[in-house]
């Protein structure tokens, strides 16, 4: 039986009516709007319940394939999507691998990422792969997905991902860069962008400012 993260794990505004966002055979959910997804080896979180509206989620592939006469277990870098769920059930699914020689290849030429909708429609997921520095790159996927969202102006208010680069910066079809947003958006772009000693050094400029 797929099983369900806690409650606590995500924040759900009362007003809106949650639906369950499931995985696909050996799709396994990592992290959820920057939050790591409890699961063990032997018990494999497969469903969530998220508000409907846009959401951060990380995935990867990880099953045990056929190799010859053998099997073998495939896993691949995590797959990070920023989906808008909708307001019914849901499930993250790719086309059926049997073979590690089929799933290898699927993945070398780009992976066709699905939503499946409970009323039968099919969305094409984009998607971006994480890329990991040194040997344990993928050993804390929390820290990877939060170095990712620094680097690329991605906050998490009232349950749900903002892009403020997007809420923050236009570009013309000339390719003309022109800051929009207000001063309040443009602050959350840098500061989501800073380390922990940036952050520091904000804060005593901050305090500096409201004493003068």
């Amino acid at each position: 039986m797929k099983k369900l993260v806690a409650a606590a794990l995500l924040v759900l505004p009362f007003s809106l009516q949650a639906a369950t966002l499931s995985t696909g055979p050996n799709i396994e959910l990592l992290v959820i709007d920057g939050k790591k997804v409890d699961s063990s080896f032997w018990s494999q979180t497969e469903s969530v319940d998220l508000a409907p509206g846009k959401h951060q989620v990380v995935v990867r592939f990880d099953g045990e394939l056929k190799s010859g006469s053998k099997s073998k277990m495939y896993t691949t870098r995590p797959y990070l999507f920023e989906l808008n769920v909708p307001d019914e059930n849901a499930t993250i699914v790719l086309p059926l691998l049997t073979s590690l020689t089929q799933a290898k290849s699927h993945f070398e030429r780009g992976p066709e990422w699905q939503l499946e909708l409970e009323s039968g429609a099919m969305r094409t997921l984009e998607y971006v792969e994480l890329q990991g520095k040194g040997f344990a790159a993928f050993s804390n996927m929390e820290k990877l997905v939060a170095d990712y969202n620094r680097q690329h102006g991605i906050t998490f208010e009232q349950g749900y991902a903002v892009d403020l680069e997007k809420a923050t910066v236009e570009v013309s079809e000339q390719g003309e860069v022109t800051i929009s947003g207000d001063a309040l958006a443009q602050l959350k772009l840098w500061y989501s962008k800073a380390d922990a000693e940036e952050k520091a050094a904000f804060y005593q400029w901050a305090k500096a400012q409201d004493a003068q």
